[in-house]
């Protein structure tokens, strides 16, 4: 299983990015997977529902299923919260894992830069960032670069520069 990581500030457009990526590296016949870091509270059960209830009620963890799709849900109860190492333990193996979120993490990672946000590049201060996805020209030389609107010249960089992940 082969890992990269897609950092960027707030509003770059990661999340827009894989969203496009992804049919086109399935298209490619490869199996990915995705881990999103939230910096906030979320919640993917639903008050009143049975599985929440099981939560609420004390449950360390909820695994709901049917015949589409199953959820494990893993309460924290104050453990400190699992770094990506430990969570790709949990994930079934397939080619390729896009990480959005973990920008401090040492892992390789594609920088997604947009202009209008009028932020800094992330590169060269962070020493894991392996290529450039951005809509304007990056004023550095020595690290692959292309066009944030050109997906497959991304998808290229990704199978290219995605590392195996951590055992």
């Amino acid at each position: 299983m082969k890992i990269i990581g897609l950092a960027g500030w707030s509003g770059a457009g990661k999340t827009t990015l894989i969203t496009k990526l992804l049919p086109v590296l399935t298209a490619r016949g490869l199996s990915v997977s995705t881990i999103k870091h939230a910096h906030h509270h979320f919640d993917v059960d639903q008050p009143g529902k049975d599985s929440y209830l099981h939560r609420e009620s004390g449950a360390r963890e909820v695994l709901v299923s049917s015949s589409n799709r199953w959820a494990l849900m893993h309460e924290l109860r104050g453990a400190p919260e699992p770094g990506l190492h430990e969570l790709l333990q949990h994930l079934s193996p397939v080619d390729l894992v896009l990480v959005e979120g973990f920008k401090r993490d040492a892992h390789a990672k594609l920088e997604v830069h947009r202009a209008g946000n009028a932020k800094p590049f992330l590169y060269p201060d962070d020493p894991a960032i392996v290529a450039l996805a951005s809509d304007a020209p990056p004023p550095f030389l020595g690290i692959p670069s292309v066009d944030l609107d050109n997906i497959e010249a991304i998808a290229d960089l990704v199978t290219k520069l995605a590392r195996p992940a951590p055992l």
